[in-house]
């Protein structure tokens, strides 16, 4: 019974802060067009009918491909990186997750605007690539779907790296011990004693970088041509320059049954293993 009352605060919090708006949403999705182009509430699957065409499906499946894209990059990117981490001193380690959490407070926009200029024409890498005789001109990186990459994994390997961080720091130090006494490589205690050790780290984190990815506007927008937009652009497009909230929230909708079923596929599939 105790239990179940300390539960109550953080159920109200999710109902209010949660539930309420995805219920909101929900309703506008199904709702009504009216004769003046406002909606009512009703029941009318016409906004759905509209996603089903290759156009969103295409959208959609490219938005999930890429947030997978992103979080196998940042993953790979950021676990070796921790781990290194997790072998220095207390005071270097504080140091460096400092140096993190202050890269966390960069936002998307500051993000997405300071990539554009680093791959333009005039003041970016392309300069450098000049300078070294890696090209013979130099020439603009982004729009592009490899910027849009870049920039987004870059905005999740902090992420990764917090996500990834207590798994590493908590590893029973013995485990590497006896692999090594046992004539094991680094690198082979590596793969074969640390990662499957810290498995539910990795899986949990990359869900979790796949959902935070999935909502991303500003990156692809700036950093990408319209083929490269994600389903999140194209929900902001409809709510804010089309005034269609019913369809924005159908797309929203969408959204939210793609990052649930990968929650579910993960957790039916590794979760008994993890």
């Amino acid at each position: 019974m105790t239990r179940s009352i300390g539960l109550i605060p953080s159920s109200v919090m999710i109902g209010i802060f949660f539930m309420v708006p995805f219920v909101l949403i929900l309703l506008t999705s199904v709702s009504v067009p009216t004769a003046d182009g406002d909606y009512q509430l009703g029941f009318s699957l016409e906004h759905f009918d509209r996603f089903a065409s290759w156009f969103y499906i295409e959208r959609a499946l490219f938005s999930a491909g890429l947030c997978a894209l992103i979080a196998l990059l940042s993953l790979l990117i950021a676990f070796p990186f921790t781990y290194m981490l997790t072998q220095f001193g207390p005071r270097s380690q504080t140091v460096w997750l400092i140096y993190i959490l202050a890269q966390l407070s960069l936002s998307e926009v500051l993000i997405a605007f300071s990539w554009q200029i680093l791959l333009s024409r005039t003041g970016g890498i392309a300069n450098i690539l000049v300078w070294v005789g890696l090209a013979e001109k130099s020439f603009s990186m982004a729009p592009s779907a490899g910027a849009v990459l870049a920039a987004l994994v870059y905005l999740a390997v902090p992420f990764s790296v917090l996500l990834l961080y207590p798994a590493l720091s908590r590893l029973d130090r013995s485990l590497t011990e006896a692999a090594r006494t046992l004539g094991a490589s680094p690198l082979r205690t590596f793969f074969t004693v640390v990662v499957p050790v810290t498995r539910p780290a990795i899986i949990s984190g990359g869900v979790t970088i796949f959902v935070l990815t999935l909502g991303a506007i500003i990156v692809p927008q700036v950093l990408g041509k319209p083929e490269h937009w994600t389903l999140s652009v194209l929900i902001t497009d409809q709510a804010i320059f089309n005034f269609n909230m019913p369809f924005a929230s159908a797309l929203a909708v969408v959204l939210l049954v793609i990052s649930a079923s990968v929650i579910y596929g993960v957790t039916k599939f590794f979760g008994g293993k993890s």
